[in-house]
């Protein structure tokens, strides 16, 4: 449980065969800073559904795979709502131990990707997809107890696996190169450019006043930002703007007009159309749902 002093939520740590469900669920009076001056290894499979935490941003997914010498700086900030989930493999063979075949069968670019992260650090960030989301979902709201509580979450979770390293593969089928190819710099105005559009859903800047926001040409940053991200910008600012009304959804403080005027659509009715595509339910529909459960 989160201090009382420090927020309010929980972390809920769940073992399973081979691996470690991790569910973040939480609020937190004030910032908070970690820096982490140590380094280590992991072998972890991330979802970010909502809150912005450690550099990931709602609507997330992410991959980190090997060994880092220097550590990072974490941030979480003041009352951002929180709701992330973590597969933690125990050890790297793990993944080979409970996929193997098909990382063999259908994967190859993938599995050289792992085998290079013996060297280095694998690092790798998109979307939550739909299929994903709606693993996650079923996660969250697992309707059985005991054993067959265990076999679930354990399919759920080697599910979530297969999806993020499909999307890997598909990033990458064309390519024998490195996840990224762009200079350090660049990388960075490419997250300024994710961050200035998901602050500013509701009148986003156009992409050639966001390339000299950034100070990059046109053609680079939309080249880049799929490299990075794997769809475009405004691509990428669609599915943000469902994953906050989503998010203000499950609020429950705003109403379905409120909602769509905050992530910047004036017209309902389209907004409703984009949702429905996105999620497969009005957002109506979705409203009534949350406030009846």
């Amino acid at each position: 449980m989160v201090p009382p002093q420090f927020g309010q939520g929980q972390i809920r740590s769940i073992f399973l065969q081979g691996m470690e469900l991790l569910i973040f669920q939480y609020r937190l009076h004030d910032d908070l800073r970690v820096i982490d001056e140590a380094g280590g290894t992991e072998w972890e499979f991330g979802f970010n559904i909502s809150g912005n935490r450690c550099g990931k941003q709602t609507g997330e997914s992410f991959i980190g795979w090997g060994s880092y010498e220097d550590g990072g700086i974490y941030e979480t900030y003041a009352n951002d709502a929180i709701l992330k989930i973590d597969i933690n493999l125990h050890t790297p063979e793990q993944l080979y131990q409970l996929i193997g075949e098909e990382l063999e069968n259908g994967f190859s670019n993938i599995t050289e990707l792992i085998e290079a992260s013996k060297k280095s650090f694998l690092g790798e960030i998109n979307l939550i997809t739909p299929a994903m989301r709606l693993a996650l979902d079923q996660i969250l709201h697992c309707p059985f107890i005991g054993n067959t509580r265990q076999i679930y979450l354990t399919s759920k979770c080697l599910e979530l696996i297969a999806l993020k390293l499909d999307q890997l593969h598909q990033e990458n089928s064309d390519t024998k190169k490195n996840l990224c190819s762009l200079k350090p710099d660049d990388i960075d105005r490419i997250y300024l450019a994710r961050d200035i559009i998901t602050k500013n859903v509701d009148n986003p800047p156009s992409l050639i006043q966001l390339s000299r926001q950034v100070g990059l040409n046109d053609f680079k940053l939309k080249s880049g930002f799929r490299e990075i991200f794997g769809t475009t910008v405004f691509g990428y600012l669609h599915r943000h703007r469902m994953e906050k009304a989503r998010q203000l959804l499950n609020d429950r403080r705003l109403n379905v007009k409120e909602v769509a005027q905050a992530v910047g659509y004036a017209n309902q009715s389209r907004f409703a159309a984009a949702f429905r595509k996105q999620f497969g339910i009005n957002p109506k529909a979705y409203l009534l749902r949350q406030q009846s459960g």
